[in-house]
């Protein structure tokens, strides 16, 4: 394993981030306390308890994996897809380093960046909502993996992109409505049976309800499922990066 290389390509993409702290960091975080400023103390403290948690502490969870989500693939597909669009990437490709190091050291960057920004909002969630965090170490255990998982699939989608315009196509229309429609705002039993069953297909709203578990020890599926739909997603994640590097698709373009 060339540490070295991971060490490079990883302060590379983590001084990026330093560079541009209003858009990498307080742009995220701005904009997802206005979510606490309006749903947790404005309209939070008009609406009644669900499953005995007052409604502002209940979504903070799931405004943390909304965050979580879309800054990963963000993360992820802007670092790969920069070195294609300018070029650069044929000086990775053509040193000796593996494909397995390439992708710690970019994918490792993204999961650093949104976890510091998990956290951070976490701790700006507290100047607006009272709660507590009943499971810490599975709270870390599910940011981690939430944010390794997605930055994978970022990764992806970076490689698969050839515009701009692709990079946002998939966390705008797809993971963000996902969120939203997976029990960010609202318990998944409040729905009517039908309602709740159509919900399940939603693999989002594992990951909020397993992560919401580890706040409040309350979930709308089971914990143990939660972890493995995570788990398998980032099984399929590493799977399709294998395949890439292997049939080089679209490294060079």
């Amino acid at each position: 394993m060339n540490f070295h290389a991971i060490r490079a390509i990883y302060l590379f993409e983590m001084a990026r981030t330093w560079r541009t702290l209003l858009q990498s960091i307080a742009s995220p975080v701005i904009s997802t306390s206005l979510y606490f400023v309006v749903f947790g103390s404005a309209i939070g403290s008009r609406m009644v308890e669900i499953d005995g948690i007052s409604y502002g502490a209940f979504i903070i969870p799931g405004l943390i994996m909304l965050m979580l989500l879309n800054e990963s693939i963000s993360n992820a597909s802007f670092g790969i897809y920069m070195p294609r669009f300018s070029g650069t990437i044929y000086e990775v490709l053509s040193a000796p380093v593996s494909y397995v190091e390439i992708v710690t050291g970019y994918v490792g960057a993204a999961a650093s960046k949104s976890i510091i920004l998990g956290l951070l909002i976490l701790a700006t969630a507290r100047l607006f909502v009272d709660f507590h965090i009943a499971h810490p170490v599975w709270m870390v255990t599910f940011l981690v993996l939430t944010a390794v998982t997605f930055s994978l699939f970022g990764f992806i989608i970076g490689v698969w992109a050839d515009g701009f315009e692709k990079l946002q196509i998939i966390p705008m229309m797809i993971i963000t409505p996902l969120t939203f429609l997976g029990g960010t705002f609202y318990s998944v039993n409040m729905l009517p049976p039908v309602w709740q069953t159509i919900t399940l297909f939603n693999p989002v709203v594992y990951l909020i309800s397993g992560f919401r578990w580890s706040f409040y020890g309350v979930a709308d599926v089971n914990v143990g499922i939660s972890l493995g739909m995570t788990v398998l997603f980032m099984v399929l994640c590493v799977g399709g990066i294998h395949w890439i590097f292997k049939t080089g698709y679209r490294l060079k373009n």
